[in-house]
């Protein structure tokens, strides 16, 4: 099964991003891991997640790797979490200025990330406007290079949506017995379809999708959610409220009348948080337009952790920045390996020939 971007044909991720043994080498959608997978990764963040109140917030995990971050869209908060967990893994960074890089002047995208290869680079964080973006690079890369996807397009962001599951996980417990409400911008949100499937895979309860019907693609129910178009409804004993970015500069056309009437129907109030359970959590991405999606109160409230999510957001890309250079230094031993018994297999078969001369 083959997709197509503007960089050229990709192979099926779940090919590409796991070893032979299911072991995490490139971390590029949810799509097709495991819930083991999903739990390990979830695991793994546990011994990362205190480290910031450590005296010393490093591990050597990563000693000697170099991660590059090739950002090709803008992004403040998940480009610094990013550069933190690599940082305490003890890699060194090197953040690209793609605005004043060799791509801005012409050269390829594959050019570019060959001549960082030649450099040494171990990993690229790479975040790209084109939905696929990283499935191809990852095809194309050396065997020792792994991918971590920090977005493309409207497809998906699988870090984000891993900070969300450990978030719920910590403070909500079992996903089967949860009822999870995703809100708003639905249409153009590459975390809302990595939520849902990662919600899907460890076994939550339900899975809710609401906002207006122009931002809510009828496609998503393949994957295991159900629509609503009324808060009151989709709101109505959930356990856990994760509100979307309107994210204005995707929107092609005039899908909303405007974010004032959005935020009257749409819009998460302390009046509208009274239909999920007392005890549900508020959950949101990042960055917050306040007044648009969410009310101040709820946003700053006792139910919030959107700053908790922030922090636990390093301990997650650590967690799949480790396990992803783990997976390839596995992956490289067992091709050299293989190349070294080659030789011998040959001379076996040159030698067996011989005998039966």
């Amino acid at each position: 099964m083959t997709s197509t971007t503007n960089t050229g044909p990709v192979s099926d991720p779940r090919h590409v991003q796991l070893t032979e043994d299911g072991k995490l080498r490139h971390f590029l959608t949810i799509g097709g891991l495991t819930k083991e997978v999903l739990e390990e990764i979830l695991d793994t963040a546990d011994s990362f997640v205190n480290m910031g109140e450590q005296s010393v917030k490093k591990v050597p995990l990563l000693r000697g790797k170099t991660v590059v971050n090739l950002f090709f869209e803008n992004s403040t908060r998940t480009r610094s979490t990013f550069e933190l967990a690599a940082q305490r893994l003890s890699a060194d960074v090197l953040n690209l200025d793609i605005s004043k890089s060799a791509t801005a002047k012409g050269e390829t995208l594959m050019d570019t990330l060959q001549n960082l290869e030649a450099m040494g680079s171990d990993m690229f964080v790479i975040r790209h406007a084109d939905s696929g973006a990283q499935h191809f690079i990852a095809s194309q890369v050396a065997p020792n290079v792994a991918i971590i996807n920090a977005g493309d397009g409207r497809h998906a962001h699988p870090t984000q949506a891993m900070l969300d599951m450990y978030t719920i996980r910590k403070h909500k417990g079992d996903f089967s017995k949860l009822k999870v409400a995703i809100v708003g911008d639905i249409l153009h949100s590459r975390v809302a379809r990595s939520q849902v499937q990662a919600l899907n895979i460890l076994g939550a309860e339900e899975v809710r999708l609401i906002g207006p019907k122009t931002l809510l693609p009828e496609t998503l129910k393949g994957l295991g959610a159900k629509l609503y178009t009324r808060m009151e409804d989709g709101l109505k004993d959930v356990d856990v409220v994760i509100m979307l970015r309107l994210q204005k500069e995707r929107m092609d056309g005039a899908l909303l009348p405007s974010e004032g009437e959005f935020y009257r129907l749409y819009g998460l109030t302390t009046e509208k948080l009274n239909y999920a359970r007392p005890d549900a959590i508020v959950m949101h991405p990042g960055p917050i337009n306040r007044g648009v999606e969410i009310e101040s109160a709820v946003a700053d409230g006792p139910q919030s952790l959107i700053l908790n999510q922030v922090s636990y957001g390093i301990a997650i890309r650590m967690a799949v920045m480790s396990m992803a250079v783990s997976g390839q230094t596995q992956q490289k031993a067992q091709l050299n390996q293989e190349q070294a018994q080659e030789p011998q297999d040959n001379q076996n078969a040159q030698t067996n020939e011989e005998t039966s001369r």
